[in-house]
């Protein structure tokens, strides 16, 4: 059974994809360019391998999904202005939120907080920690949030049966 809390292989593929993430939008590299790579190291973990590669994938895939609910909570930055890093942090965070239900929602954003501690500004932890706070909360009003497992349960939404 997964452990539920953030290990620190899972942050070093946190930081892989946001690597993969930062190179598509720099320099326009093809996905299968960057899994071909960038991922190259993980491929001795079948486990690791694939789920570098989904959340890569998937925040690809979900970009413009996660940017308009990103934008809905930045509404007083300039979005083009958001450091880019900060942007990458806040889309994988946001893609493990709606499309990975065995990731607790506090590990998606500490993951992103301390990621962006070590990466991007000064100030960029206390932003992506309030936006991401903002996010989750509307998640669980609206019922978008779908977590399942032992351990996410409190962090759900009650469903209307």
């Amino acid at each position: 059974m997964e452990k539920h809390n953030a290990s620190p292989k899972r942050r070093i593929i946190r930081e892989t994809v946001m690597q993969g993430l930062y190179a598509t939008e720099i320099a326009k590299d093809p996905p299968q360019h960057i899994i071909e790579t960038l991922f190259e190291e993980l491929t001795n973990n079948t486990a690791n391998y694939d789920f570098a590669v989904s959340l890569y994938l998937k925040t690809l895939q979900h970009q413009l999904e996660l940017d308009t609910i990103i934008k809905q909570k930045t509404q007083h930055w300039d979005f083009h202005r958001i450091a880019l890093i900060d942007k990458i942090l806040l889309r994988i965070a946001v893609c493990e939120l709606l499309h990975f239900p065995d990731i607790p929602p506090k590990v998606s954003i500490n993951e992103a907080i301390e990621i962006a501690k070590m990466y991007s500004t000064d100030n960029s932890g206390t932003f992506i920690n309030g936006i991401l706070d903002s996010i989750l909360e509307e998640m669980q009003k609206n019922g978008s949030l779908k977590k399942s497992g032992r351990g996410l349960l409190n962090t759900t939404t009650k469903k209307n049966s």
